[in-house]
């Protein structure tokens, strides 16, 4: 435990789940749009959530957080003009999730370059966050440690190869998780990797290079 699990994050209030753990679940889609400028941002919100997200400000900072923005950017208080401004549409849509977190959005993002993601998590409290689906896929981290998603065909020896290529040319990059999911055997898998500290220059292309390896997306930490 630190001093900010005690007195919670630097933020703009006035919540630090609906606003601060926001604006982080946004921020989630703005590296997964590896910061392309969105063009149309559709948000579903679930629980809580949809009860509360315009007095506790959930929309604004989900927006900033979308639009690249920090809990504690000021620009959360005026969004919506700024996004306007850029000619961004959004839209907020409360709706019943099943099964998740009281906290939990669904944020669609397009961009302008006609890239499209789909980010859902959950603000389980103190500003901290989960994230449960990218783009469809099941994962599961915080984004407190850099991440390396890994979609990639469901073939013998490929989590093999990426692990090997890490180990044998990044001796440096320690993985603090491994996860996989695999929703159908045969189909489309993801390997969720969290290292300590940033990925050497290189490694993320020599995964990309991988046999049956369809992308590498890098979360650095938020």
């Amino acid at each position: 435990m630190n001093i900010f699990d005690i007195i919670g994050p630097v933020m703009i209030g006035p919540s630090s789940s609906h606003t601060a753990g926001a604006c982080r679940l946004g921020r989630v889609a703005n590296k997964v749009m590896n910061n392309e400028k969105p063009l149309d941002v559709t948000v579903e919100l679930s629980g809580s959530f949809a009860r509360t997200y315009k007095g506790h400000g959930t929309d604004r900072a989900l927006l900033a957080g979308v639009l690249g923005y920090h809990s504690y950017s000021s620009e959360i208080r005026s969004i919506f003009k700024i996004a306007d401004q850029e000619g961004i549409t959004y839209h907020f849509i409360p709706k019943d999730i099943p099964n998740t977190h009281p906290n939990t959005a669904r944020i669609m993002v397009t961009g302008v370059n006609g890239t499209k993601c789909t980010v859902q998590g959950a603000s389980i409290g103190g500003g901290n966050i989960r994230v449960d689906y990218i783009n469809g896929m099941k994962v599961d981290f915080t984004g407190e440690h850099n991440t390396i998603l890994v979609p990639h065909y469901d073939r013998p020896g490929v989590i093999a190869a990426v692990t090997n290529i890490m180990w044998q040319k990044y001796k440096d990059v320690n993985i603090g998780n491994f996860k996989l999911s695999r929703p159908v055997k045969g189909g489309i898998a993801m390997m969720t990797i969290e290292i300590d500290g940033m990925p050497p220059a290189g490694m993320i292309d020599d995964i990309r290079s991988v046999q049956n390896v369809t992308n590498v997306i890098l979360i650095r930490a938020i």
